[in-house]
């Protein structure tokens, strides 16, 4: 089945999956083929500061990725842009995309999303899990600790029934580095 021209589509991966924000009229387990969800976004603003940041998520270039597609009315387009791009675009570190997804139902639907940009400063790389959880462990900014962020992020998705296995393995680093650092003040 062919998408209709008019429809617009928005993809999320991370935070817009269980918190878009802004309204809808349908919305469907998708994979974006290309992209991958990564840890790969050092956050100067929600999750850390320029002199200490933290780590968020970025669709990275590999793979693919399984989050939301959200079918926006036509009257509500200009809105929900609007709102997205005071949302994703606050330093610049992520692109603007327009790229197909593929919806549980089989359908293919061009649909916006945000892909990190691998030349902003902001960039991280790739990072192993624990790299990863070394700094998130750290990291705090204007909404709260980078760990709240990452755990909160992982069970989320784990409502949703996806796996995804790095960052768990992040999160297991995580736990550990929490463990031993009670264990430390225990004694």
């Amino acid at each position: 089945m062919a998408a209709d021209m008019d429809e617009f589509w928005v993809f999320g991966y991370g935070s817009l999956m269980w918190n878009p924000g802004f309204r809808f009229e349908e919305k469907w387990t998708a994979r974006a083929f290309g992209y991958r969800r990564s840890l790969c976004v050092h956050s100067w603003v929600h999750r850390g500061t320029e002199r200490r940041p933290g780590l968020v998520l970025g669709l990275d270039h590999g793979g693919s990725c399984i989050g939301t597609a959200f079918r926006v009315a036509s009257a509500e387009k200009a809105d929900v842009l609007d709102y997205l791009r005071e949302r994703e675009l606050v330093t610049r570190v992520y692109k603007e995309r327009t790229m197909p997804v593929q919806l549980a139902d089989g359908r293919r639907m061009p649909a916006l999303a945000y892909v990190i940009d691998r030349n902003h400063v902001q960039y991280a790389g790739a990072l192993t899990a624990a790299e990863a959880a070394a700094t998130v462990a750290v990291a705090v900014g204007k909404s709260g600790p980078n760990s709240e962020y990452v755990l909160n992020t992982l069970a989320h998705l784990r409502e949703m029934g996806i796996r995804d296995h790095w960052l768990e393995e992040v999160a297991t680093s995580l736990n550990a580095g929490a463990a031993a650092s009670a264990q430390v003040q225990i004694r």
